[in-house]
């Protein structure tokens, strides 16, 4: 129970008790609406289909792992389910967020509600996630499955970190992960967010210190980065306007551009479930297996 408290273990056990499906029902799972995205991809990677799912399409386009078959319909937006389409689909449980509590009992009409924690500031987000998961799990009778694949997300884990302690020749740079907002602004990843949660699995140290934030990505005036010296800047892509920043004197003045210190991380999504930070990591570690051994050196 290393990466669980004691107090998230107990809200997990205390949430399987609301409902007996894991013990009636083990080997159905009950038909589940999710206006959740990071419940859908618990859901999915407990092999349960959700029957509906807030944003689906939205979810296909953004988050994409786990995939998210098109056979499942769209209930509606995150925060405006559409409820006549939610009771048409007669579900048996609907995943919520502190988000939805105000219309919960407009939804508690059309089938029992539960609602999981979402990311905030007092709490580690990597726990509460994987609280989240083991709670779902126990509700739909799918603990084994849901140990099995945390197991095999450390174990995943622990490979790549050991890859890129070879490839730096055990000393990994320092990394800061970013996503660009325009060509001025840029999210910097930073305390409980997810990216940096799977920089800590890999062994890695943030580049540039900022403050911590309930989602964990800060919005920073891109020449904010130029305080960044001998560490790595990870960008995630796509990035449309890349070439009117990356041409512009301001931009490659910045010390870790001239140094080479720069590298694009394919499509991810960062603020997920519990296994974003395996997909994170993944790319993380793809994108720096591209830099020279000595970088950050």
């Amino acid at each position: 129970m290393s990466h669980l408290t004691r107090r998230s273990f107990t809200q997990a056990m205390l949430a399987a008790t609301v409902l007996p499906w894991s013990l009636a029902k083990a080997e159905t799972a009950p038909r589940i609406v999710s206006l959740s995205w990071e419940m859908t991809e618990h859901l999915l990677k407990l092999n349960v289909l959700p029957v509906g799912v807030a944003d689906a399409q939205v979810y296909r386009e953004w988050v994409v792992h786990p995939p998210l078959p098109t056979s499942v319909p769209n209930v509606g937006t995150r925060t405006e389910p559409n409820l006549e389409l939610l009771a048409q689909l007669s579900p048996e449980l609907i995943l919520i967020t502190p988000l939805l509590e105000d219309i919960r009992y407009k939804l508690e009409k059309i089938a029992p509600v539960i609602s999981y924690q979402d990311f905030t500031q007092e709490q580690d987000n990597q726990v509460l996630q994987r609280s989240n998961l083991l709670s779902l799990a126990m509700q739909v009778g799918r603990t084994i499955k849901a140990e099995d694949e945390l197991l095999r997300m450390d174990q995943h884990l622990l490979l790549l970190r050991q890859q890129l302690l070879q490839h730096f020749n055990g000393q990994p740079p320092n990394v800061t992960v970013i996503r660009f907002a325009s060509p001025t602004v840029v999210y910097v990843m930073g305390p409980n967010s997810m990216p940096e949660h799977a920089l800590q699995r890999l062994g890695l140290s943030p580049a540039l210190a900022v403050e911590k934030s309930r989602w964990g990505a800060l919005q920073k005036p891109v020449t904010d980065l130029g305080q960044i010296n001998a560490g790595v800047v990870l960008y995630i892509g796509p990035f449309t306007q890349q070439e009117r920043v990356f041409s512009t004197a301001l931009w490659q003045g910045m010390p870790f551009v001239r140094k080479g210190h720069l590298a694009e991380m394919k499509p991810v999504w960062t603020h997920g479930g519990i296994f974003c930070i395996e997909n994170l990591a993944a790319a993380i570690s793809e994108a720096l297996m591209q830099l020279p051994a000595d970088t950050g050196h």
